[in-house]
């Protein structure tokens, strides 16, 4: 549910958001919350701090729109605004994209641009939030990322609204690239990372079009996790992808002409996901973890070069829309029963 703030000091508007978006309302996809000006509205946003959305005009007692934004900004800056008045002179929507709003609609509303409008504001809220999800951890982001980003990552309000800790049904893939770690050990640290972080962009561009985001990079290793629809489809096309992109890379023959390739394990089912660490070292992951995981991490182990490993029920998923081949029956490690395993062909 996205949870919208509407400010204006025309209470007639409420009644009319009210109506226009009843059935919205009512089927628990948009939760809206009103104010009456820009002071109204921030006491508001401490009883409401989940807040997707702010829809805002100019002219208010007390506090302006304007003002408003620039409070917001400061407030949480994953919270995006759109600013909505009848002042819509140049000089008024440069101001208010100047203090961070992200889209400008004039009166009188017309809804279904106000809709449409308000659709692309939460997506890319929610693309954000993912974002933020997913390289919480990465100090890089320090050279690139807005401090007060920075800042709210590490805040209480954002532990409870993007950090939540739950129980999700999605897909884990874990990527390894074949004989890298003998490389390792007979070339100079520089040309080895170098060379696996040109690996390592080539997979990452692969799972990110298919929509999934990387967990983690463990040495010469990817943990990847797709949600949302079709999150097993979408895994094994960008495993697919990834060994085809893989297998076209060049021999090294300064290398005693290694040519790279991967090993993968995908795995789908419920798992948990969380902020996983130690809170005294102030190093926390957000990942997944549980026997899925594991059986994903395993199947990757169990994979030879240039293989793509799913178990029996993944299989059970996709077989009318992918070829596989049946293994047959492996013995995981540290797993009691064996399992069916099927290998990703096309």
């Amino acid at each position: 549910m996205a949870k919208i703030l509407v400010v204006d000091d025309e209470t007639d508007l409420e009644v009319l958001i009210k109506q226009k978006f009843r059935k919205q309302i009512r089927q628990n996809e948009y939760e809206f919350v009103f104010a009456i000006n820009g002071v109204d509205a921030l006491e508001k946003l401490n009883t409401h701090p989940n807040m997707d959305l702010v829809l805002s005009d100019i002219n208010m007692p007390e506090m302006d729109g304007l003002t408003l934004l620039t409070k917001l900004h400061e407030l949480n800056p994953l919270l995006k605004s759109v600013i909505v008045s009848a002042y819509g002179d140049m000089d008024n929507i440069r101001t208010a994209m100047n203090r961070g709003a992200f889209d400008f609609i004039t009166k009188p509303i017309n809804f279904e641009d106000l809709t449409i409008t308000m659709e692309k504001t939460l997506k890319h809220v929610r693309e954000l939030q993912e974002t933020l999800k997913a390289v919480r951890e990465n100090n890089i982001l320090k050279m690139y990322v807005d401090e007060n980003v920075l800042n709210f990552m590490g805040s209480k309000e954002y532990e409870s609204t993007v950090m939540a800790n739950e129980n999700v049904t999605a897909t884990v893939m874990f990527i390894d690239v074949c004989g890298f770690t003998s490389l390792s050990e007979t070339n100079s640290p520089d040309v080895v990372v170098s060379m696996l972080n040109s690996y390592f962009d080539v997979m990452v561009k692969e799972i990110t079009a298919q929509e999934g985001y990387i967990d983690k990079f463990m040495g010469d290793a990817i943990m990847a996790v797709f949600r949302g629809e079709y999150h097993l489809d979408r895994a094994l096309d960008a495993a697919l992808a990834v060994r085809q992109q893989i297998n076209k890379l060049p021999e090294l023959k300064e290398m005693g002409g290694y040519r790279p390739s991967v090993s993968i394990g995908i795995n789908s089912g419920e798992m948990v996901s969380g902020n996983i660490g130690s809170s005294s070292l102030r190093r926390l992951d957000f990942t997944v973890i549980g026997d899925t995981v594991n059986i994903a991490a395993r199947l990757e182990y169990a994979a030879e070069d240039n293989q793509i490993l799913i178990s029996e029920e993944c299989y059970e998923q996709v077989k009318e829309a992918f070829q596989c081949k049946k293994i047959g029956d492996i013995q995981l490690k540290n797993k009691k029963e064996m399992i069916t395993v099927y290998e990703v062909l096309e």
